[in-house]
């Protein structure tokens, strides 16, 4: 399953959408083009736990001390020469180099020849080396808050209140402790009931500061819902939140004093992801977001806005009818891809077998 390079609420931004009628159409478009990406560029941006094998001595030659890799490593957790037999021998990280030194990523394991370690066939050449690590061209993250769910999380559960819903968006991948977890929805969080309007907000788009009753619990950036309305924080003093009134296409209504502030801070998420273990997460564990290249980013977005528009175009040449027409054009995309490819583009060198 291919990692998601952007968010559902970038491009719906990016392309001025509001309302959730496209959010599936958004969804999948973002798996497929994802994976597109990766099957062009012949990589992964966030990083995968995975083993490969190889076969020793190669069929072809070779210097006997040196794997060539066939994707970007990131570090080896855990090297074994006469993998396949009962008994095999793990290689000490002290024994073997990473190649480029300027890595990561890496392309290539080499021994360390000062060292009397060495690649060494078992019961037979197949699958004698064994290489279990974390594979991808980049793993940087940034902090996204902190888990609050009450006590915490456990391995099984399917949801998950973060502390800060400014951070988070749904396809992001997050990491919290060794765990890689992919966001699927964002919804707003029944734990943050408690706060209340601390006075009444009418029906006006001018009305955009929203006092409540304890400004510390949210963040700038943060959607909160009043009833069934939507509202955007941009900043906050005190207990007064400067927002944007019917955000994401919902409807400007009158509120009265004491009613219930949600946030949108509950996750649905997917455990296990990217070949990583689940695992039990205490409250206030630090959440990190995997932040995939820009311009890797950029091309995702670019081109799932492109395939929303043309799904709504029945893959013809203008969207909507009559005097709201307007006409497809996807000009820049095919440079902006011809660009990625002759920055990222991966040509395989190694043979896993």
């Amino acid at each position: 399953m291919a990692r998601l390079y952007a968010t559902r609420e970038a491009v719906k931004m990016a392309a001025s959408i509001t309302g959730s009628e496209l959010d599936f159409l958004i969804d999948r478009h973002l798996r497929s083009t994802s994976a597109h990406i990766e099957k062009v560029l012949n990589r992964w941006f966030i990083p995968r736990t995975r083993t490969y094998e190889f076969r020793w001595p190669p069929r072809l030659f070779s210097r006997r001390y040196v794997i060539e890799l066939p994707d970007d490593l990131l570090a080896v957790t855990t090297l074994k020469t006469k993998a396949q037999n009962s008994t095999p021998t793990t290689i000490a990280s002290s024994d073997f180099f990473l190649e480029p030194q300027w890595g990561p990523p890496y392309d290539r394991i080499e021994i360390d020849l000062s060292s009397t370690a060495s690649f060494e066939a078992g019961d037979t050449p197949q699958r004698s080396i064994s290489v279990l690590g974390r594979w991808g061209f980049g793993e940087e993250t940034e902090s996204a808050g902190t888990v609050r769910d009450g006590s915490g999380i456990n391995t099984s559960v399917t949801t998950l209140v973060c502390s800060d819903g400014s951070a988070i968006d749904v396809g992001d991948t997050l990491l919290i402790g060794s765990e890689s977890i992919e966001v699927t929805q964002k919804k707003s969080a029944a734990e943050e009931n408690a706060d209340l309007l601390d006075g009444a907000l009418t029906a006006d788009m001018s009305n955009t500061t929203v006092t409540v009753d304890s400004g510390s619990r949210y963040n700038e950036g943060e959607t909160i819902l009043v009833e069934s309305e939507k509202m955007f924080i941009h900043s906050i003093s005190g207990n007064n939140l400067t927002v944007t009134r019917a955000y994401d296409g919902s409807v400007l209504a009158a509120h009265n004093n004491n009613t219930a502030v949600h946030v949108f801070r509950t996750l649905t998420i997917k455990r296990s992801a990217n070949g990583t273990t689940a695992a039990t997460h205490a409250q206030t564990t630090a959440i990190s977001r995997y932040q995939p290249q820009p311009d890797v980013v950029r091309l995702c977005v670019a081109d799932v806005i492109a395939s929303v528009r043309q799904d709504r175009a029945a893959w013809g040449e203008s969207i909507g009818a009559g005097e709201g027409a307007q006409e497809f054009e996807a000009r820049g995309l095919g440079e902006l891809w011809r660009q990625i490819k002759g920055e990222y583009r991966n040509v395989l060198v190694g043979a896993v077998v």
